[in-house]
């Protein structure tokens, strides 16, 4: 991708879903980082916009520094070197519980248009066809975060307009659904996909469409979509990622691992 009018040069999908996940995360604000573009996605947004942002990791890691060198997993040696706390996964799902995590990023084989998640069964739990990794602590960061974001590439047959198993609540059947069965806070506030980003209404809670990557259309992502589609009155441009972002994720990931083509 090149697009000249923001000054940024060539870009790849994975560098704009990094910058589109960065820009999701506000300074100060805790983080329960996720693998592959999340984990770029946290460090981005580190180094730019938001440096007081804390990250939590899954293995019971708490950093308020980027790590000091190039790391593939939230387990690698420099994610270690002098961390806030280094703790085990119980500390760190514990910060969970007790409200402390502001927002996640996770994701999942289908996704309804309520946020609704399924990691667990493609046909459900009485007829499964095929068997999938399960929540881990997915469901645990969709009921106990302030808020969680969704990423995950756009087809068809992983966009349905209800998953056969919800491993990891979104808004379920609609407004006030959380509310109905004690969940206390949260709910996806984005989905961030290989065509777009998308958002959620704030009456119904259903899926909206709100940007478009550059050069995709409106047709490309409602054939995309196993229901009729919402698209926002305001719809944008996905903006592509500058130079300096570039210039970073190209940092953390010198050789493209989880941000090449």
């Amino acid at each position: 991708m090149n697009d000249k009018n923001n000054s940024t040069g060539e870009y790849n999908l994975s560098q704009l879903m990094i910058t589109a996940a960065a820009r999701e995360i506000a300074d100060e604000e805790v983080v329960f980082v996720g693998m592959r573009l999340p984990l770029l996605g946290f460090l981005l947004a580190k180094s730019t916009h938001a440096p007081a942002a804390i990250g939590v990791y899954e293995l019971g890691i708490v950093r308020d520094a980027v790590a000091p060198g190039p790391i593939l997993t939230m387990g690698d040696l420099p994610n270690l070197n002098r961390a806030q706390w280094l703790a085990d996964t119980a500390d760190a799902m514990g910060l969970l519980q007790q409200g402390g995590v502001d927002v996640s990023f996770i994701g999942g084989a289908q996704v309804d248009r309520y946020g609704n998640l399924n990691t667990s069964y493609i046909g459900g739990a009485e007829a499964v066809e095929t068997r999938l990794p399960g929540s881990g602590g997915a469901c645990d960061l969709a009921c106990l975060g302030q808020r969680h974001i969704i990423v995950m590439n756009h087809q068809k047959r992983r966009f349905v307009p209800r998953v056969d198993y919800i491993t990891s609540p979104g808004f379920g059947n609609g407004s006030g659904w959380r509310e109905q069965i004690g969940l206390p806070r949260g709910g996806p506030s984005a989905v961030i996909t290989t065509l777009g980003v998308l958002r959620f209404d704030s009456t119904t809670s259903e899926m909206v469409l709100s940007a478009t990557h550059p050069g995709v259309t409106i047709e490309q992502v409602c054939q995309n979509t196993g229901w009729p589609l919402n698209v926002a009155d305001d719809l944008a441009v996905t903006p592509a990622p500058t130079l300096k972002e570039l210039e970073m994720i190209r940092r953390f990931d010198p050789e493209g691992y989880w941000s090449g083509d």
